[in-house]
């Protein structure tokens, strides 16, 4: 359901679109609020094995990514660190690049800010 001033969804079904990702610049305008400059969300189901084979250059928004259920591990440049109880995350500022995987069968939101090209 959507108005020009609220919004209410599935987080999976509206991310099929855009890698997962439900909120941020990349969302037409005429979606309303789910437009967004400020940050950008996205809800994630991973199978256990599933990573990011390639590094993920580091861009210029700040990222967290929180653990809802499973067992997921992101590798920085300095550390690897394994999000293992539901709630664990990690946040890491602009310009830093990542890789990770899901040990197990995974869920977790990701959130970054701003929301830029």
């Amino acid at each position: 359901m959507v108005d020009a001033t609220w919004y209410s969804g599935n987080a999976a079904d509206d991310g099929q679109a855009n890698r997962s990702w439900f909120l941020g610049h990349f969302i037409d305008p005429a979606n309303g609020v789910r437009h967004s400059k400020d940050l950008e969300v996205k809800w994630a189901s991973h199978p256990a094995g599933e990573k990011r084979a390639e590094w993920a250059p580091g861009d210029q928004r700040a990222t967290v990514v929180l653990l809802i259920a499973g067992e997921f591990r992101v590798d920085l440049a300095e550390t690897s660190i394994t999000l293992a109880r539901q709630g664990d995350y990690v946040v890491w500022p602009p310009g830093t690049g990542h890789s990770w995987q899901a040990l197990s069968d995974t869920t977790v939101v990701a959130i970054r800010w701003p929301s830029v090209p």
